[in-house]
């Protein structure tokens, strides 16, 4: 079953989120609550996806406490220019611990689904200290063809707040893991709007371009090594997005 993705966690518009929460910081009502359920139940189908009731709970807590959010470090190694425009970036991101979730859905966006719904609980005291956790943003899929099958593979991560990097807390769900990471260089290119499927291997595509990589031959769905990372929520029309390369999938 296909879940809610972090492209739809932040649905409600700064109105609708200040009558619901900040005015009345009692427990809700059912109905109320009723009410945001079936709201992101509509949000939550255009993906084909859905909200179970039980995620009203991690919805509230994510959505109270949405400044809560660190930036992913990382060291801008050399940005690579023409005619004053950045093309794209070399980065450097450092050691650290990710919480990461894999999936293997039928569709990428059900998959992206299905991962960040077990993070979100992982974040909402579903972990060893029983408390929220914070999220560092971005939020960064990886995508990568498994070998024998050819269909994708998706990895869904955050780096852990820098409050836990020392201790990581432990996650209820088995299907989550603590990854210790080392380094990692990639080649980096911002873009701004949805990351649909299509979408992403359009933008993978000019990124190769850029970096003069050969063009890939196959069949669509093309399968790519590549990782997105996003840092805003849909209620941005135009929200900020990057595709990530590492040089050795060149």
């Amino acid at each position: 079953m296909a879940l809610i993705s972090l492209e739809d966690l932040e649905g409600l518009d700064e109105e609708q989120l200040d009558d619901d929460i900040t005015e009345d910081p009692q427990p809700m009502a059912q109905e109320e609550e009723d009410r945001l359920l079936t709201h992101w139940q509509a949000v939550a189908s255009n993906h084909q996806v859905l909200v179970p009731p039980e995620m009203m709970g991690p919805i509230m807590e994510m959505t109270r406490n949405s400044q809560q959010r660190e930036l992913l470090p990382f060291s801008s190694i050399c940005c690579h220019e023409k005619m004053g425009e950045v093309q794209f970036e070399e980065r450097l991101i450092p050691p650290g611990q990710w919480a990461c979730v894999s999936a293997g859905e039928k569709l990428f966006e059900q998959s992206v689904s299905v991962s960040f719904m077990k993070l979100m609980r992982y974040i909402c005291r579903e972990n060893s200290t029983g408390r929220f956790l914070g999220l560092a943003v971005p939020v960064v899929t990886e995508v990568s063809a498994d070998g024998l099958s050819m269909q994708e593979v998706v990895r869904t991560s955050f780096f852990l707040p820098s409050e836990f990097q020392s201790a990581p807390p432990l996650p209820s769900d088995p299907d989550i893991t603590i990854v210790q990471r080392e380094p990692i260089r990639v080649l980096s290119r911002t873009f701004f709007g949805t990351t649909t499927w299509q979408t992403l291997t359009y933008q993978v595509g000019i990124l190769r371009g850029l970096l003069g990589a050969p063009p890939l031959l196959g069949a669509p769905p093309l399968l790519e090594n590549f990782m997105v990372a996003s840092y805003e929520n849909p209620s941005v029309p135009e929200r900020r997005n990057e595709i990530w390369i590492l040089p050795r999938d060149l």
